[in-house]
């Protein structure tokens, strides 16, 4: 009896290993076939070549993936799959995906570059045609005062306008000496200071108008511009007053100027008068003027 109680027991025990082997053998395959179906279900995993293998409940995962989100998309369904107690991921990721990860982006291509803008440059040696605000004279005005004028005529560099007509322009009275009666010259000087450009005052230098009459009883006037030779013709003037006419001529070398001779023998440049400078140094303006 004890013989066959023995073997019966053996027996039964036998039968629970062999059954709980098989239901862990069917439990793995299981597993295995949950996670290759819902892997190859998944958009992000369902191009990979990975094979898995469960034992015991624990999962290995084997072959290829196409990028690091599949990898990791695949290693979260495993390890969200009922039952199973561990997980060995050996897969790796395929070569031209890592390359395109680690392969840094293309360089922008060059910016082009615009072409910057130059400033303009008025010549010396320009000529600067303006119309005097008021009545300046060898007798009536004071050397060191200022004058105002607007330019008459633009003034064009390659094209473009540099000074506009309607320009405020700033002078200065060099010299100013009347005429003796009987000896002595009457003597005018001018030279502008500055010319206002779109709300913008740069400094400018010309070369001096220079007017003299002298000789008692003579209407003569010899009229220079920068010390060159050269004469003005003076136009006559009825009463001397604004908006009155005149003209000039340009000597050698020298800048247009106007001036005017009334019967008192002084050097007189009514109001309204145009006279035309030259530019002794050139006027640099920024660019966009």
């Amino acid at each position: 009896m004890r013989k066959h109680l023995a073997l019966m027991v053996a027996l039964v025990f036998v039968i629970g290993i062999s059954v709980g082997c098989s239901k862990q053998t069917n439990n793995d395959e299981q597993i295995q076939k949950d996670i290759q179906s819902k892997a190859a279900a998944d958009p992000e995993t369902k191009d990979s070549d990975v094979a898995v293998v469960s034992k015991e409940k624990k999962v290995t995962l084997r072959g290829t993936v196409k990028t690091p989100a599949a990898q990791q998309k695949l290693e979260q369904i495993a390890r969200e799959e009922p039952g199973v107690g561990g997980i060995d991921d050996q897969t790796s990721i395929a070569p031209e995906a890592t390359q395109a990860v680690q392969a840094p982006p293309p360089p922008p291509p060059p910016p082009v570059e615009q072409p910057k803008p130059q400033p303009l440059v008025v010549p010396a040696g320009t000529a600067l045609t303006v119309r005097v605000g008021q009545a300046l004279g060898s007798k009536t005005s004071q050397t060191g005062q200022t004058f105002l004028a607007t330019v008459a005529q633009p003034v064009s560099v390659g094209g473009r306008t540099a000074i506009p007509a309607g320009a405020t322009v700033s002078g200065t009275v060099v010299n100013a000496k009347p005429k003796g009666r009987f000896k002595g010259e009457g003597e005018l000087s001018l030279a502008l200071l500055s010319v206002a450009v779109k709300g913008k005052t740069y400094s400018i230098k010309t070369r001096a108008f220079d007017s003299t009459v002298k000789g008692k009883g003579k209407r003569t006037a010899a009229t220079t511009g920068g010390g060159a030779a050269g004469g003005a013709l003076i136009g006559g003037l009825a009463g001397g007053g604004k908006g009155a006419g005149i003209g000039a001529l340009v000597g050698a070398g020298a800048g247009l100027v106007g001036g005017a001779m009334t019967g008192n023998k002084q050097v007189e440049i009514p109001a309204e008068s145009a006279l035309t400078f030259q530019l002794s140094a050139p006027l640099t303006l920024p660019p966009g003027q």
